[in-house]
């Protein structure tokens, strides 16, 4: 099969009907052998109903997966994924945001020019400048900064897969913004970029707000700290922590020096407590502790967890 295509939704009965005809029109055009997988988020609409419907129209065709309640994007495409089995694997949004006229050529950039994913690039949007576009690009600059994948638009949801990428990386929580990070943390780092046509919206509204610029933010941290760190967290935890107890007990020794000085010399010193820099030295010393413990119990974890030996084989001969 050339191409699966995965859409996740939430309450988009009005478009999906459309949206199907205008990627069968593209497929059948391109001679393309295709799937459409919708995968219903827990929508309160009618959502299911038309799946159903097209479903029953297009057998061989059209898969349904439906949530009993609403999970989130990064869930959908994971279950998306996990089901879809064409070479070429598109994701788009419900929404009719994305254009369907935009396949063939992210097929042609998966498949004929080496790319292991190509991500969309809305460079025109139709979207609330305050709301949307000024956040977004705060996003970007900052997710290119962390990652180092010179993406624009990486949360784009029109995007194009090789089969083995969504095959060999995991997508959990909100992690869906981060699919290129995580696709380049596997391996997979032939990353490209199209821009791609933005549709206004038609019907419905918006299912984001703008607490998923925080939970972004978080999400990119955590991923950055499990790619630097995640098999081997003693290299964190415990170079901090023996830095900060060096300090602390260096500090330590030279407050009790000073006042061993003084008293052989006979002048009056102040007692050891009633020096702040001593309570700032004790603090090292606990934290540097506290941190060199955590990052040995993260490694003894680490250690008999079932991922430690996991790793991507390309080919064998």
């Amino acid at each position: 099969m050339d191409i699966s295509v995965v859409i996740p939704l939430y309450n988009e009965a009005e478009s999906l009907p459309e949206l199907y005809a205008w990627i069968e029109r593209v497929m059948i055009q391109h001679q393309f052998s295709y799937e459409v997988i919708f995968v219903n988020d827990g929508s309160t609409d009618d959502s299911w109903k038309v799946i159903e419907s097209l479903k029953a129209s297009h057998p061989d065709i059209v898969q349904g997966i439906k949530f009993r309640r609403n999970y989130g994007k990064s869930p959908a495409l994971y279950c998306g994924f996990a089901k879809a089995q064409g070479d070429v694997v598109i994701t788009m949004d419900a929404d009719l945001q994305d254009s369907p006229d935009e396949i063939p050529e992210l097929y042609k950039m998966i498949t004929k020019d080496g790319f292991d994913l190509v991500s969309g690039w809305k460079k025109k949007r139709y979207d609330s400048k305050l709301a949307k576009n000024l956040p977004s690009k705060l996003f970007n600059a900052t997710a290119r900064a962390i990652t180092g994948i010179k993406l624009h638009d990486m949360n784009c949801g029109l995007k194009a897969y090789r089969k083995d990428v969504i095959k060999n990386i995991e997508v959990y929580g909100e992690m869906h913004r981060y699919i290129p990070y995580l696709a380049k943390n596997a391996g997979f780092d032939n990353i490209g970029e199209k821009v791609v046509q933005h549709q206004k919206r038609l019907y419905g509204t918006s299912k984001f707000g703008l607490n998923r610029f925080v939970h972004g933010y978080l999400d990119l941290l955590s991923l950055w700290f499990l790619s630097k760190f995640g098999k081997q967290p003693m290299y964190f935890f415990g170079l901090i922590g023996s830095l900060l107890f060096l300090l602390g007990f260096i500090a330590v020794v030279l407050i009790g020096a000073m006042k061993l000085s003084a008293l052989a010399k006979g002048i009056p010193a102040p007692l050891i407590t009633d020096m702040p820099y001593f309570y700032l030295a004790l603090t090292c010393i606990l934290l540097g502790t506290q941190l060199f413990l955590s990052g040995f119990i993260a490694e003894l974890i680490t250690r008999n967890s079932s991922e430690r030996n996991h790793y991507i084989i390309e080919k064998e001969i």
